[in-house]
């Protein structure tokens, strides 16, 4: 169980409170950002709210295999959601994007060794750790992109 908690600690820090890796987090970053900033285009770059919706995407999918489920997610719909039109719907969107990080957090937490090294939905997949790894090292990649961003539209 060690490794399950450590992993999910690692996953928590980059969404929900950590600043070990990169000095800030999602919830940093997006909490207090004004839903008209969120969405601001940027010549041909995915908004900030699009990329934070990416990353849901991809946890809400994993989850879903977490809890049994299978694994419904497709990369090709992986930037396609409903657009974001109000402060309302940009809180609604983070409040879930919360949740379910606690939720993919706590599953990894309760797996077992065993179960971090059985495979991911299909053995093509690789393994629930290794899913687990690439979901936080996903989320450094477009945290990055996010602060760049966010620099950018906020002179």
């Amino acid at each position: 169980m060690k490794c399950g908690l450590e992993i999910a600690n690692r996953f928590r820090e980059i969404i929900l409170n950590g600043t070990w890796v990169a000095n800030t987090n999602y919830k940093d970053q997006l909490e207090n950002l004004d839903w008209k900033i969120a969405v601001a285009p940027l010549q041909n770059v995915n908004s900030i709210a699009l990329l934070a919706q990416h990353i849901h995407y991809y946890i809400d999918g994993m989850n879903s295999v977490f809890k049994g489920g299978t694994l419904d997610i497709k990369d090709k719909f992986s930037f396609d959601f409903p657009p974001i039109s109000s402060q309302e719907d940009w809180e609604k969107f983070l409040n879930r994007f919360w949740n379910d990080t606690e939720k993919f957090a706590s599953f990894a937490e309760q797996m077992s060794d065993e179960k971090l090294d059985q495979f991911f939905a299909d053995e093509k997949y690789g393994t629930y750790r290794r899913n687990i790894d690439a979901m936080i090292e996903h989320s450094y990649y477009h945290l990055g992109q996010i602060v760049l961003i966010k620099k950018l539209v906020i002179k």
